[in-house]
């Protein structure tokens, strides 16, 4: 980044989450309005930053002092889950909050644009400039690098659920960027290692870029198309910016990318199609949005099931195709399989298990996953019913409540993965009352539904003689 701006420096996570925490009361903090839910949605959304700040620090100190650094994961861990209690709580109660009065950011939208552009500018930089972890890189692995890797081994299996060929996308246009012509091929084994790593490199920064942009971009149109509010869908992505958690998990592809999915989900939820695929393929990256197929099967009951259901199945039995054809062999195939869909028994062996869950003294025992896991699935069914009216705000904050409720019984450092939520969180902080956008009103008919409706009404009307 230095090489960009003369002279820069980054700002470390704990600087940046006490500049940022203020510059967020700044400019959302309603000063006339002290006891106001929105004041208390901004103090929630602060309130992640020490748990995710102690829990970096226990993962970069856990080799110097390991037990010091497992005692601050595990205080990091609660804190994070206390804290995703109370949003919980908060989303699921977000449906009976019908008075929402319109509390605009105080920065006019000129202003806030501009900020969008800035912070977006830094953190991608930074992207760019960084350098990747070694979980960045392992999705962006060849398939069959990634297919020769034992499970046993603790490889890409133990970094958690997820279908990895999807994060192969940008390979097919970062691979030039990389590739060097026929006369200067790699002669040896080191110099082809070091090719291949930086295609994986650049394909790591490509798609958390992406991710990150798809976000941003995908809050401001949801504001101004779906909201009628363009200072609304501004604010909800300058906080997203502005928040310590996306600074400090930007170039991870495995946090921001399910989010950018989700949220464009939400964009283009007037066509149940689109809206099936981009559920069905988060639902492929790394499966826990599966369980949002029942809340959104619900809100399209009454027109625009069919084609939901249709963009899902078209979706995932894509990548099952892809799958198959990449495998190799039935067993590469079966075990792929039952990794992209979470197939596996809730009692993982607690070697491979991390974050609340890890084999340590102080940490939860993994049998607790058991009824916290049956609770999920009860409150995944039980949005068929309830609310029983369901419009576009109920679909945002019962979608954001289930990405919530997955961290409790996430295997895999359970409690981080803010950016799957973060979004749709924000999209019902900002949200006014959306009652009217029900299914039957916003979405179109289905062609073959106005084809029917036409032939009826051309023969019910008399010929003339």
């Amino acid at each position: 980044m230095s090489d960009i701006l003369f002279h820069y420096e980054r700002v470390n996570p704990t600087s940046w989450a006490y500049l940022s925490s203020l510059l967020t009361l700044a400019l959302f903090f309603k000063f006339n309005r002290v006891f106001s839910i929105r004041n208390i949605d901004l103090f929630l959304l602060i309130s992640l930053a020490p748990g995710l700040l102690l829990v970096q620090w226990g993962f970069e100190n856990e080799v110097l002092d390991p037990p010091l650094a497992l005692q601050v994961q595990r205080i990091g861990f609660l804190w994070l889950f206390a804290v995703n209690l109370i949003l919980l709580t908060r989303l699921l109660m977000d449906t009976a909050l019908v008075r929402r009065p319109l509390l605009e950011p105080n920065l006019n939208p000129a202003g806030l644009m501009f900020l969008i552009s800035s912070l977006l500018f830094f953190l991608m930089a930074n992207v760019v400039t960084g350098t990747p972890r070694a979980s960045a890189l392992t999705p962006a692995l060849p398939a069959h690098e990634i297919q020769s890797e034992p499970v046993e081994s603790g490889g890409f299996e133990t970094d958690g659920p997820g279908f990895w060929l999807l994060y192969l996308l940008p390979r097919f246009t970062t691979q030039e960027v990389v590739a060097r012509t026929a006369d200067e091929q790699p002669i040896t084994q080191l110099e082809r290692e070091e090719q291949q790593l930086e295609v994986r490199v650049i394909t790591a920064r490509a798609m958390a870029v992406l991710s990150h942009v798809l976000i941003v971009s995908g809050l401001i149109i949801i504001g101004a198309w779906h909201f009628d509010n363009l200072a609304a869908g501004l604010g909800a992505a300058a906080l997203y910016l502005l928040l310590p958690y996306t600074a400090l998990r930007a170039g991870d592809v495995a946090h921001s990318l399910p989010g950018a999915l989700l949220t464009w989900a939400i964009v283009l939820y007037r066509r149940p199609l689109v809206a099936g695929m981009l559920i069905g393929l988060a639902s492929g990256t790394i499966y826990y949005p599966i369980f949002l197929i029942p809340l959104w099967c619900s809100y399209y009951w009454d027109r625009g099931l069919k084609r939901f259901v249709t963009g899902v199945i078209i979706t995932i039995g894509g990548l099952v195709l892809a799958l198959a054809l990449t495998a190799g062999s039935l067993d590469r195939f079966v075990d792929s399989l039952t990794q992209m869909f979470g197939i596996r028994a809730p009692l993982l062996d607690p070697e491979n298990l991390r974050g609340i869950w890890r084999k340590e003294p102080g940490f939860w025992n993994s049998w607790y996953r058991l009824p916290i896991l049956a609770a999920f699935v009860l409150l995944a069914f039980s949005f068929v019913v309830w609310p029983f009216r369901k419009h576009l705000g109920t679909l945002m904050c019962c979608s954001a409540a289930l990405m919530v409720a997955a961290q409790f019984w996430n295997a895999y450092g359970g409690g981080q993965y803010v950016a799957w939520y973060l979004p749709l969180l924000l999209l019902t902080i900002f949200r006014p009352n959306l009652e009217d956008r029900l299914a039957t009103t916003m979405v179109p008919e289905g062609w073959w539904r106005a084809r029917k409706r036409t032939q009826a009404a051309a023969a019910a009307t008399p010929t003339a003689a």
